[in-house]
C-alpha cells in the first residue's frame, strides 16, 4: 500500500469515526464509555495522519 492510500484510508476511517461519534452524542442515554472509545481511536488515527503527512512532505 502506498503511503498516500494509506493516508486516504485512514482520514476515511476517522470521518467514519466522526459519524458513528455524532451518532452515539445525539442518542438518548448514549453510551458515555463508548464515546470515550470513539475518541480516544479518532485521536490516534489523526496522529497517525499528521505524522504520515509529515513524512510526505519531508
Amino acid at each position: 500500500m502506498t503511503l498516500d492510500a494509506r493516508l486516504q484510508s485512514l482520514r476515511s476511517r476517522h470521518a467514519k469515526l466522526e459519524e458513528e461519534l455524532h451518532r452515539e452524542q445525539t442518542r438518548p442515554h448514549g453510551d458515555d464509555s463508548h464515546v470515550a472509545e470513539l475518541k480516544r481511536e479518532k485521536l490516534r488515527l489523526k496522529d497517525e495522519i499528521e505524522r504520515l503527512e509529515q513524512q510526505v512532505d519531508a
